[in-house]
């Protein structure tokens, strides 16, 4: 079945009692003793950081893919688990899975209680994310959770506690996990895998703004003169705001900015069908519509295109070809 290296970052899996709260500190082999080894596999264990997920930079994220990059260019390794907080599991996952160029798993996973609990969710996970890394290969980086496998791409955390923590609220999953086995229920649809972008000593700064009643551009502009490079506008509806918002998407365009366009709405396209300020505006003013992707992971495509290229337009190309718009015309198709 193979060889797995498992990848230790932190979350919840490797959180103790801190005295007023609890917070990641055990190293990944203390996480792995928790979890039986499927039968004909074997674990290497990498401690790469341990930190609650809330707290990963880019920096830490990027080091997280090179690291990912590193362990694969051995060919006596058969797949990957990478063990995370759930916080931010899915931009990691995203990320991993943009520059994902190698047949070969790379498995997410992570726990919703701590390392210590009774009964705790991480031993049943991590098991199956070596399962899954051991008995998958060509669908792309993955998220294995409560004895589900999602594609990491569309894949969010939906449950602020429960088990079943994570799926992709436009689209099903990629399988199941039971009795020892994996059942593959469909292939993701992937764009081709990006260049590894390089470890830039300043990461560039990628910002959120949610709009809502009586939403103005206060905080937009807030953050393009904070320096952001990009913005994500996380709108209301199919991807609906206001005509003052529209004009201050147009200015940091004029600016060089990068602003992808996503919904607060839980699932469904972001699709041009309003103006006075939706979303046939802001895609007029140069926003770039995300499709099905929410803002996390929106986030991660547009500093993704940030990293590859200096120039507007090839921004804008390489940020589209991210958020995969052949893949989410095909799927809004169906």
């Amino acid at each position: 079945m193979g060889r797995i290296v498992v990848i230790s970052t932190g979350g919840t899996i490797a959180s103790r009692w801190q005295g007023s709260g609890f917070a990641a500190d055990a190293h990944g082999q203390e996480v792995m003793a928790t979890a039986a080894v499927p039968e004909g596999v074997t674990v290497e264990v990498v401690d790469l950081f341990s930190v609650n997920s809330p707290r990963l930079t880019t920096a830490h994220q990027l080091t997280l893919l090179r690291t990912v990059h590193e362990v694969l260019a051995d060919p006596g390794v058969d797949g990957v688990v990478v063990t995370h907080g759930t916080d931010t599991l899915e931009e990691s996952a995203f990320l991993v899975d943009l520059h994902h160029d190698d047949p070969r798993p790379v498995v997410f996973t992570g726990a919703q209680q701590p390392l210590d609990a009774e009964d705790g969710d991480g031993p049943r996970n991590l098991h199956d994310a070596l399962l899954t890394a051991s008995r998958a290969s060509g669908l792309g980086v993955l998220v294995a959770f409560d004895g589900k496998v999602h594609a990491a791409r569309g894949t969010v955390k939906t449950e602020t506690l429960d088990a079943d923590a994570f799926r992709d609220p436009s689209g099903a999953r990629i399988g199941n996990i039971g009795f020892g086995k994996i059942s593959v229920l469909r292939h993701p649809r992937r764009p081709d895998p990006l260049p590894l972008p390089g470890m830039p000593d300043t990461p560039p700064r990628v910002d959120m703004v949610m709009h809502h009643a009586d939403g103005d551009p206060v905080l937009l502009n807030a953050a393009v003169e904070a320096g952001a490079q990009g913005i994500v506008l996380v709108a209301t509806g199919a991807g609906n705001a206001t005509p003052e918002i529209v004009a201050a998407v147009a200015a940091a365009r004029a600016r060089g900015v990068l602003v992808a366009l996503t919904t607060r709405v839980q699932s469904g396209p972001v699709t041009q069908i309003y103006t006075h300020g939706g979303a046939v505006d802001l895609v007029a003013a140069g926003a770039v519509p995300t499709g099905t992707l929410r803002a996390g992971q929106a986030r991660i495509a547009v500093l993704t295109a940030l990293l590859a290229a200096t120039e507007s337009e090839e921004r804008t190309r390489i940020l589209r070809h991210a958020l995969g718009e052949a893949v989410t015309a095909e799927l809004v198709e169906a």
